[in-house]
């Protein structure tokens, strides 16, 4: 007799019983097998389409920022065309051809009308190039900024509003300073349109290499999953502008409630200096 039969007789089994059994984890390993695979397909095609979603994502943040400077484009193209053109128009009439006939009065009173009129242009192109780059922004930084900023909303009476920079010692560079300045504008602005606030106030610390700025408010607010919700539907474009400055700053914005449950907090977390800049 061979002698693993001796050993199967030995250890009590028979022959179908052996087989049987030799089947069964046979059997198992296959399914095993199978189910592995099946599990590691299920595992790339969710990765996939978590990929294709990350993907329409950035295209929806992307075309909201495209959408946000053509809209910038055509404020700016509407305030030349409506308001300095006509002005500039205007003056022109003043000097015209006609201008040295005129007796020396009429001269002089067509030179003041003109020069009126071309201060006033003067002006407003003064405040269109305030509004791309506020000046206590370019020449005191972001803290003076926004302390005028919130100051100027404070006096209206709408509600109080402060800030309280503690480590702001050393400015961000000047493109990064306006694009954070123009998220915390988009941020009091959604807080003065949509939460019922009475109050809204801004600190900032430096905290490891990053400017983290924090607003609080007690009116009705967001949370981070009803924030992320809003940034993928085709609605909250101020939303997407938010979140799409944020990307190109590197950095990090976090909806929430504060510990006591009763007021809002937005937090923005950027980083100092991104590995991807020049030193």
């Amino acid at each position: 007799m061979p002698i693993y039969l001796l050993e199967i007789e030995a250890s009590g089994l028979t022959t179908p019983e052996f087989l049987l059994g030799t089947i069964a984890m046979i059997l198992l390993a296959v399914a095993l097998i199978l189910f592995t695979i099946f599990h590691q397909r299920r595992v790339f095609r969710y990765q996939q389409r978590i990929q294709l979603l990350e993907v329409k994502h950035q295209k929806m943040l992307l075309k909201a920022a495209i959408k946000l400077q053509e809209q910038e484009r055509k404020r700016l193209a509407a305030d030349l065309h409506d308001d300095a053109g006509p002005l500039l128009a205007t003056a022109k009439l003043y000097l015209n051809e006609n201008f040295m006939n005129l007796d020396k009065t009429a001269q002089l009173q067509a030179l003041f009308s003109a020069k009126q009129i071309i201060d006033d242009t003067i002006q407003l192109v003064r405040n269109i190039s305030h509004s791309l780059m506020p000046p206590t922004l370019k020449n005191f930084g972001l803290s003076s900024a926004a302390n005028d900023f919130f100051q100027k909303i404070s006096n209206s009476g709408t509600l109080s509003a402060s800030t309280k920079f503690y480590d702001y010692k050393v400015r961000l560079k000047a493109e990064k300073e306006l694009i954070l300045f123009r998220v915390i504008q988009e941020l009091v602005n959604n807080i003065l349109k949509h939460s019922e606030a009475s109050f809204i106030h801004l600190t900032e610390h430096d905290v490891e290499e990053k400017v983290v700025l924090r607003l609080h408010h007690d009116g009705n607010g967001l949370t981070q999953e009803e924030f992320l919700q809003y940034t993928k539907e085709k609605s909250g474009l101020g939303l997407k502008n938010i979140q799409s400055r944020i990307r190109v700053l590197h950095g990090e914005i976090f909806y929430e409630k504060d510990a006591s449950q009763s007021l809002f907090k937005v937090t923005l977390e950027i980083p100092r200096e991104d590995e991807n800049e020049d030193a």
